[in-house]
């Protein structure tokens, strides 16, 4: 009776946290984990630490609840090895391990968010796909043949397969090596591109071998042309179709030369205001067939691909998933990856969330910052009075029933108190030079609000 209490407590006054804990276990038990581990590792092996308490470690690490690996390690009572063989496991953890557990977790949310989503597909007949490349930033220079090197020390990229209209990654493909081209890493990805999906993907991934072999799977492809490849040949005057959001739209039909060609629409698009880079234009590839979207909804439809720039933005803000004090790769690969993962959670339960109140009659969005800020706050305690086989007591069995328990926990939430708050854009305004001991001096704020002027 005192367990079923506490539960409606949390329940009632953060069931934000509860339905956090609830899509954990579904998503990333530890015996699935553990079979994971297993049946991706090639070097490693388990003795005594399951790599199930390694990902819970990181996890913590990614919420914010610890702010460091060797934190978590040290306040965690159960932890039964030593801090170097725990560091030992984290660095050597392989990059196909990391992508399976994005992958496997992904698939057992999918059926779990499809019901909650009240939005159409953003294209009829296709289920869309971005991809975009994510270079983990600098790491601290703690390992010796780093110490005396002035620059900046990359541990590591990762390319990143984001179904926008469902909110979660899907996919991610590690790689150790920070200077690797994108384009190089692609061969693992395409592997898994499927009938009925449309991509979406930057310049980089503009090649003929990416084109066809997208084509190829029967699957779509809105891809931003290069200046050099894949140098398709024209087959006949580009015509203006229309205007859309970001200036005048033009349609070519182009053919990419080969043993095959592969004959595809160009959509250009003449920028009313010039891009960051000064670019007045930009042309795109693709082979969806004029009757599924016009060259207007083509170009409307890529404008979306920044969504995955957005999901960055909260992975980096919002989560730990960019821990610079760990500079081996596959370290700072395992920590993104588990950063992934939690982002797929908090997803879900926003999802949840959304479905369950009428926001856009309040004119409101639901912020994941106050969901992760709200789990910070409520998790570390509620685990530390419930326990973890007193949840194991309470599993749901199914997605389909996760997906109802979410909805119904979801209406107990408040969503003002996880209300955003968006900003309007800042004006760029260029500052220009100043000597350096103008850039030095300093005020009293203070003194400055009481009308004193600065000089």
């Amino acid at each position: 009776m005192a367990l079923k209490a506490i539960m409606e407590r949390f329940t009632q006054r953060s069931p934000v946290t509860v339905m956090v804990r609830r899509t954990l276990e579904h998503a990333l038990s530890s015996q699935w984990i553990d079979e994971v581990f297993e049946a991706n590792r090639e070097q490693q092996y388990t003795r005594e630490l399951l790599f199930s308490s390694v990902v819970d470690l990181m996890g913590v690490v990614a919420l914010g609840l610890r702010p460091s690996l060797h934190a978590a390690a040290q306040s965690d009572p159960d932890l039964t090895v030593s801090l170097a063989a725990l560091y030992d496991k984290v660095n050597h953890t392989e990059p196909q391990v990391v992508r399976a557990l994005v992958q496997g977790s992904a698939e057992r949310l999918l059926p779990v968010v499809r019901p909650m989503k009240k939005q159409g597909p953003w294209a009829a007949g296709y289920q869309v796909r971005v991809l975009d490349g994510n270079h983990l930033p600098a790491s601290e220079k703690r390992l010796k043949p780093l110490r005396e090197f002035r620059g900046a020390a990359l541990p590591g990229q990762s390319l990143v397969v984001y179904a926008p209209e469902l909110s979660l990654v899907v996919d991610v493909l590690p790689a150790e090596d920070a200077h690797a081209q994108e384009r190089a890493l692609m061969g693992p990805v395409l592997e898994r591109v499927r009938e009925g999906e449309l991509w979406l993907a930057d310049r980089n991934f503009s090649t003929s071998r990416i084109l066809r072999a997208v084509h190829e799977k029967r699957a779509a492809f809105i891809i931003r042309e290069h200046g050099v490849s894949p140098n398709p040949t024209a087959l006949g005057e580009r015509r203006e179709v229309g205007r859309g959001p970001a200036g005048r739209v033009y349609e070519q039909a182009v053919r990419v030369e080969g043993e095959e060609p592969l004959e595809l629409r160009r959509i250009e698009v003449e920028l009313e205001e010039p891009t960051e880079d000064g670019e007045t234009a930009i042309r795109l590839l693709t082979n969806v067939p004029e009757e599924k979207l016009s060259a207007v909804e083509v170009a409307q439809l890529y404008r979306k691909r920044w969504t995955i720039e957005g999901m960055f933005g909260e992975l980096e803000a919002v989560l730990e998933s960019e821990v610079r004090s760990l500079g081996r790769p596959r370290a700072a690969l395992l920590a993104f990856g588990v950063a992934v993962l939690a982002y797929n959670v908090l997803s879900v339960v926003k999802t949840a969330v959304e479905a369950s109140h009428d926001l856009e009659a309040a004119n409101m969005q639901v912020s994941t910052y106050y969901i992760a800020a709200e789990v910070k706050f409520a998790y570390g305690g509620m685990m530390m009075v419930v326990e973890p086989e007193d949840w194991s007591g309470q599993e749901v069995r199914s997605a389909e029933q996760l997906s109802e328990l979410l909805l119904e926990l979801a209406k107990k939430v408040k969503p003002s108190t996880l209300r955003k708050h968006p900003r309007a854009a800042k004006k760029k305004v260029k500052k220009g030079y100043v000597p350096g001991e103008v850039a030095r001096k300093h005020v009293a704020t203070a003194r400055v609000l009481k009308g004193e002027k600065i000089s």
